[in-house]
């Protein structure tokens, strides 16, 4: 099979994605068997003597069909009744699992570092009966009799259970949400109950870690937070903002249309192009709301062409086919400038005396 090089050049830009997504995902698994810190307790800590449950309400097997198997069957099957896009498809699968590779990454190195005690440490210990904390000093793991719970019995902080479920289903809200132009000013309060449904099976997961005495309330509320925010942060690399009218759509590939590439982001010359209207002897006077008001000089803003559109794009490239066009202001130079030639207009527009108050 002859792959088309444009194909294969779309394939490489997202590489490193892929490659990056794979990297976070093995060191999640690897950190795993990690030998981590174990913090000093005291044995009389009411908050460590719970019950240590051998049977969870939400084994891993079950997390990981909830965060990631879930997602990965829905998203298609949403995809299929809204746009119908292969892009989308891919993005969305990029965007969940980048989620929860960085979530899982950062839970388990804050898991191996913090070393809080679980709930239910002094079972998992099993002190020798009438121990008792030092005169000076707490306990620490050296007085446990039963050793095969403990590594994971200092890993409380923060909830895995709770960061990855709302990295997984928060994605996937955040997916709906964007389908279901949740934010579009109309006020349907249905599309908000089927956006907010996955962040509700989220909880419910969560809040099973404190039922289980696997986790203190701080741990699962900082990674429900963590998970939140990290499923929006990777949702966003692909996807506008919900209030974009485009919310729907995926950006596009980066690999731009060849007649893309030559439109050049420049400076539009105000000297050359005046604007219309009276100028009462000031080149800068023309109408700039919020800056040219009364007798004051009107501030305005160098012109900067961008080759960047929130518009749809036209079904006749493969690649822009049902997506939003990628945001591209051009190289970081030009970025820079642009907001330096800003700054400078501005400032020399505050400097300039008004001309109504002579």
């Amino acid at each position: 099979m002859i792959i088309q090089p444009r194909t294969r050049k779309l394939i490489f830009s997202y590489l490193p994605d892929w490659l990056l997504t794979i990297a976070l995902a093995a060191i999640f698994f690897s950190l795993d068997k990690v030998e981590g810190y174990r913090r000093q307790f005291s044995l009389e800590e009411s908050s460590i003597r719970h019950t240590y449950a051998v049977h969870e309400r939400v084994p891993n097997i079950a997390l990981y069909f909830i965060c990631f198997v879930a997602p990965v069957l829905l998203q298609p099957i949403v995809n299929f009744i809204t746009i119908r896009s292969w892009w989308d498809l891919h993005n969305s699968t990029l965007g969940l699992i980048l989620g929860l590779a960085l979530t899982g990454s950062i839970t388990q190195f804050v898991k191996i570092t913090v070393g809080r005690p679980r709930p239910d440490l002094i079972d998992r210990c099993q002190p020798p009966p009438g121990s008792t904390d030092p005169e000076f000093g707490l306990s620490t793991w050296l007085i446990c009799t039963r050793t095969d719970l403990l590594r994971d019995g200092f890993r409380s902080f923060p909830s895995g259970h709770s960061s990855l479920s709302f990295a997984g289903l928060g994605f996937f809200a955040y997916y709906l949400a964007g389908k279901l132009h949740l934010f579009d000013k109309r006020g349907h309060a249905g599309k908000a109950w089927i956006s907010l449904a996955p962040f509700a099976a989220a909880a419910l997961v969560a809040i099973s870690r404190t039922m289980d005495y696997r986790h203190h309330w701080q741990d699962v509320l900082v990674g429900s937070i963590l998970g939140t925010i990290m499923s929006y942060f990777a949702y966003r690399q692909y996807y506008p903002p919900l209030s974009s009218e485009m919310s729907h759509k995926p950006y596009s590939p980066r690999i731009k249309r060849e007649r893309d590439a030559i439109i050049p982001i420049h400076h539009n010359d105000r000297s050359s192009s005046p604007s219309p209207g009276p100028s009462n002897g000031n080149e800068n006077s023309n109408t700039y709301h919020g800056f040219g008001q009364g007798n004051h000089t009107a501030y305005n803003p160098p012109a900067i062409t961008r080759r960047y559109t929130d518009e749809p794009i036209s079904g006749d490239d493969y690649e822009l086919a049902g997506t939003v066009r990628r945001p591209d202001p051009g190289p970081l130079e030009e970025v820079w400038k642009d907001g330096s030639l800003e700054r400078q207009e501005l400032d020399r527009v505050r400097s300039t005396p008004t001309g109504g108050d002579s």
